[in-house]
């Protein structure tokens, strides 16, 4: 079930944001071995006035946070980041240093699903 917020500066088509999702999706499923259907993902455009980001970035600049419950091998996680940014080089020209990614792994006690801690749920997900 990972949480996924993508940042993007404001200006692109809708054709590109829908490509942009489909991408980061396809790369967890493929790094992560996530159901298909497991999409939780929020895009949110910014101005450009209120995008500060490093010299040399590009509009096609991406920031791409990760929230993923804990114990992930450090393999699967360098796949995640493996895996969407070459998909969004393929698909959308996005070179790799406009792409950056971050992965947090909260603790299950800080999970509530279904009204419950996850850490109190059987929860089954790939890990290595």
């Amino acid at each position: 079930m990972p949480l996924v917020r993508i940042e993007i500066i404001k200006g692109q088509s809708q054709d590109y944001k829908d490509a942009l999702l489909q991408a980061v999706h396809d790369g967890l499923v493929s790094a992560l071995s996530i159901p298909d259907d497991d999409r939780n993902q929020r895009l949110y455009e910014l101005d450009q006035c209120c995008y500060e980001r490093s010299p040399g970035k590009t509009e096609k600049f991406t920031f791409i946070e990760l929230t993923l419950f804990p114990g992930r091998s450090t393999e699967m996680k360098r796949m995640a980041i493996s895996e969407i940014t070459r998909l969004l080089g393929e698909r959308l020209s996005i070179s790799p240093p406009d792409v950056f990614i971050i992965i947090n792994e909260p603790q299950l006690e800080n999970w509530g699903l279904r009204g419950m801690q996850a850490s109190e749920m059987d929860l089954m997900y790939k890990k290595e």
